[in-house]
């Protein structure tokens, strides 16, 4: 698959790499930010391929990425009495 230049809707870095196309050629193509890890498919509509469009309140920023955590934090196990 090939990479491209478009900005991510998400975080808007700007690679993208074309993970998928549709059987029947030049129909759809599906992308994923190297960065966030967004997927999307280029027939979806605005909100969801154009960052102007995002949702402002799922928008991340790469200050947001870098200081996220990997993983929630596990409580300790429950002691049995």
């Amino acid at each position: 698959m090939d990479s491209v230049q478009i900005p991510c809707p998400r975080c808007e870095d700007g690679t993208a790499t074309v993970i998928a196309v549709s059987p029947v050629p030049l129909v759809w193509q599906i992308y994923q930010c190297a960065t966030c890890l967004y997927c999307w498919r280029s027939t979806e509509p605005a909100r969801r391929t154009d960052r102007a469009s995002y949702p402002r309140e799922f928008r991340l920023t790469r200050a947001g990425i870098d200081g996220a955590r990997d993983v929630p934090a596990i409580p300790p196990l429950r002691q049995q009495p």
